[in-house]
């Protein structure tokens, strides 16, 4: 991480930003190629200070994202998962539908009522996911390391903002820059949410 930190202040480092840029160029560039292509991108990124914004990213352009605890097996065992996303969307389809008064009691409608809560909340932002993610855009690898990990394991290539604390070979587009920052992380973001769509479009 040397070459892309000019020195610190008050033990707080400060990036070169005109590498930053450079290497925001080339993330919005990948993603404008993988939008055009029709992959599918995983935004993740658990950490309290960001999490709003990733779940803000990739909604925007209708995206899938990770923005609480990394759910183990998501890439690596997807077909357990997609077992768990399908239980959750037949459950909420009977809701729906007034099937579940039919067929089950109150005590056991409570139960499941329970279980849509369950997993609706460790599913959260991936009901639509119907395959593994083409791409992860990923802040923190070092915080988010298990979801690093099984996309490295898949040679699925990661974009991600990353601080000096973090190790480079993680991503294969990295974006180095204040990861705990709110308002960089927002900024890079929505400049890569822009970048896809805009590749989408064609």
């Amino acid at each position: 991480m040397k070459p892309f930190v000019l020195g610190a202040r008050s033990r707080l480092e400060i990036l070169d930003l005109a590498k930053t840029e450079e290497q925001l160029a080339a993330a919005k560039e990948a993603l404008a190629a993988l939008a055009k292509d029709g992959k599918v991108v995983l935004f993740v990124g658990g950490k309290s200070e960001v999490a709003d914004a990733i779940a803000k990213a990739a909604e925007s352009i209708g995206a899938p994202y990770v923005a609480g605890r990394w759910l183990g097996g998501t890439i690596s065992n997807f077909h357990e998962i997609q077992k768990r996303i399908n239980r959750l969307a037949d459950l909420l389809a009977k809701r729906e539908s007034g099937e579940l008064v039919k067929l089950y009691t109150k005590l056991e409608r409570v139960r499941i009522d329970r279980e849509i809560e369950r997993l609706g909340k460790r599913l959260r932002g991936i009901t639509e996911l119907a395959k593994r993610p083409d791409a992860l855009v990923v802040v923190d690898t070092r915080h988010e390391r298990h979801a690093t990990k099984e996309a490295k394991d898949a040679a699925i290539p990661i974009i991600a903002i990353m601080n000096s604390d973090c190790n480079l070979d993680d991503a294969m587009f990295p974006i180095v820059a204040n990861d705990a920052s709110h308002t960089t992380v927002s900024l890079i973001l929505s400049e890569l949410a822009k970048a896809y769509e805009e590749g989408r479009k064609g």
